[in-house]
């Protein structure tokens, strides 16, 4: 994995956890929690996608590929999202 997808990644998984964490309140983690929550699952949920996908990886120089940088951005912002959704679910069951 490249250090800039892994960039794309993690910073996408933040905005998606944070995202998340603003439409459903009820389940939010504070930003704190949101981002670190959306950082691990922007990782884990690109991870998955290119491995769905079976995405190859490119030569070194073949350059910045578009279709690989939208995939990184949404398989994190996504895991982001639902992973911190999974955390604020946890966290409303043990509350209770």
């Amino acid at each position: 994995m490249d250090m800039l997808g892994l960039v794309i990644q993690l910073a996408s998984g933040a905005i998606g956890g944070n995202f998340a964490g603003s439409v459903l309140k009820n389940m939010s983690l504070g930003t704190l929690g949101n981002t670190l929550a959306g950082l691990v699952g922007g990782g884990l949920g690109s991870q998955i996608l290119e491995s769905a996908l079976g995405s190859a990886k490119l030569a070194a120089d073949a350059g910045i590929d578009p279709g690989q940088v939208i995939a990184q951005i949404a398989g994190g912002g996504v895991g982001g999202g639902v992973l911190m959704m999974l955390m604020g679910l946890l966290k409303q069951s043990f509350a209770k």
